[in-house]
């Protein structure tokens, strides 16, 4: 249970990858959180089918990445509008996408949130909600089509680009509405005469028939200036015509397991915070499914928010600290409605845009071209805005190699715990241990010598290894100091800001 009077910490609604990630970040810190979805159970249904590099690090970070990679399969090429990107030598443990459904990416964090104890709540849909000045009271429509209510501190709305968190908050989501429309279907074709078929470009738009197994493909089709009801209902038929248009074929396809529609309507949330209420994932921002970024934000969101929702419930930290999520988070979710609609117009037919796309691909086979466009997709290149300007400063944090007197160790094992980390790599030069008495209930002091004169940081290139880190539990690094003297005060600063202050002695 939660604070008296309070039914649980957090309420989040929606249990889709991002909910169900924050749910993990909050109970790993601490939080109580309880988990509201509308549908009655998981529909098997898998829109996205990927997992990036970011969002494989923060996974490590938590010690649950090797139930994901052993569900996938690796590919070391990614895509910038259907124009390849090539993944060699990247700056990462984990440089090569996931290929990994939704449907087990959710069951793998499902099973996670059970292993730490957060509670589901299936057909359970937020109808309304009144905010107070010390928490949410969350008006729920069960099954039963009964009413019932949860009193929480906090309400997150995970609950997709519909969000009934998002419209009941009162919170604006402007954007640019859809000027075309997608069909996807996962169906059977026999006997498809090519393995692989990814983004074909006709005279209307373009398809893709993608095996997921044998004898059944994603078959997906986009065409322009054609914008579909978004209430109307989707069928097998629609899709078979929507092929014949594009490929003057259906490939023979017969028995759909299932059909979706989407578009490339980008919109995004105002504001990420609304008091007590906060949004995450498509409930914050949606946009054209380009490079299967949507899904990897969404999960990027809930670590960014979690660790920070957490501290504050707890009474760690000032509730100002939840003002730096949409402050970090907002222009992230910018950049990705910027680069999906570059997308979807690079896609579009015409002799014109043949000739753009030529000249696009003919610019990315520069290594500094597609390393831009590959850290941006990733999400490596993110840098928040903290008040340091050491290179590493608000960057996420290299998995460099440790030596402790303990033993070996990575610095994502040191983040397995989700707790802030301060990362001692003077050799008992500085003065960190002093400094972080202060805040020895919160922050892990670890004293270590790295294995590596320098680092490697996406955007910059190799830096030499710090002498001492600040680490959020997020990854990212808060504070940072190169070989010298330490700035004890400049530490305490950034230790205040972002972990509350210190206890009195």
């Amino acid at each position: 249970m939660g604070h008296a009077g309070m039914d649980t910490d957090v309420l989040i609604a929606g249990a889709g990858p991002t909910g169900l990630m924050l749910a993990c970040e909050l109970r790993l810190a601490g939080a109580d959180v309880v988990v509201a979805e509308q549908l009655p159970e998981r529909t098997g249904e898998s829109r996205a089918g990927g997992l990036h590099s970011r969002t494989l690090e923060v996974l490590d970070q938590r010690g649950v990445v090797d139930r994901f990679l052993a569900a996938g399969d690796l590919t070391p090429v990614g895509h910038f509008s259907g124009l390849w990107l090539d993944f060699d030598e990247f700056q990462s443990r984990h440089p090569l996408p996931l290929m990994i459904l939704q449907s087990t990416i959710e069951r793998l964090l499902e099973e996670w949130a059970a292993e730490l104890g957060v509670r589901i709540r299936w057909s359970s849909e937020v109808t309304g909600l009144r905010q107070d000045e010390a928490g949410v009271t969350v008006e729920l429509r069960t099954a039963e089509r009964a009413s019932t209510s949860l009193r929480a501190r906090y309400l997150v709305g995970c609950d997709g680009g519909r969000s009934s968190v998002r419209r009941l908050s009162g919170v604006d989501f402007p954007g640019t509405p859809a000027t075309m429309t997608a069909l996807l279907g996962d169906v059977e074709i026999p006997d498809l005469p090519e393995d692989f078929i990814f983004m074909r470009r006709c005279p209307g738009g373009h398809f893709s028939a993608l095996a997921l197994e044998p004898g059944v493909h994603r078959v997906i089709t986009s065409e322009y200036d054609r914008v579909a009801d978004r209430d109307a209902s989707v069928t097998f038929e629609q899709l078979r015509e929507s092929l014949v248009r594009l490929a003057g074929t259906d490939y023979g396809m017969r028995n759909p397991r299932w059909i979706s529609r989407f578009g490339d309507a980008a919109r995004q949330a105002a504001k990420y915070r609304e008091g007590r209420v906060l949004l995450a994932g498509d409930a914050a921002h949606i946009h054209y499914p380009a490079g299967g970024q949507g899904l990897n934000i969404g999960v990027q969101d809930a670590v960014n928010l979690g660790w920070k929702l957490a501290a504050v419930v707890r009474g760690r930290a000032p509730e100002s600290l939840l003002d730096t999520y949409h402050t970090e988070r907002h222009p992230v979710g910018e950049r990705l409605l910027h680069n999906t609609r570059a997308q979807s117009a690079l896609a579009r037919p015409g002799a014109e845009m043949d000739a753009l796309r030529e000249v696009f691909g003919s610019l990315m086979v520069f290594d500094d071209v597609n390393r831009y466009l590959r850290d941006m997709i990733t999400a490596l290149d993110i840098r928040y805005a903290v008040d340091d300007d050491h290179p590493l400063a608000g960057r996420r944090v290299p998995d460099a190699d440790l030596k402790t007197p303990e033993g070996a160790i990575s610095v994502y094992e040191l983040l397995h715990t989700a707790h802030p980390v301060l990362l001692d790599l003077s050799g008992g030069a500085g003065t960190t241990a002093a400094v972080a008495e202060g805040w020895a209930d919160r922050v892990d002091l670890v004293e270590a010598r790295s294995q590596d004169d320098h680092w490697p940081v996406p955007a910059v290139g190799d830096v030499p290894a710090p002498s001492a880190l600040l680490i959020r539990p997020d990854g990212h690094v808060a504070w940072a100091a190169d070989s010298g003297a330490l700035d004890a005060s400049a530490l305490r600063t950034a230790l205040t800001i972002w972990f509350g202050p210190a206890l009195r002695r």
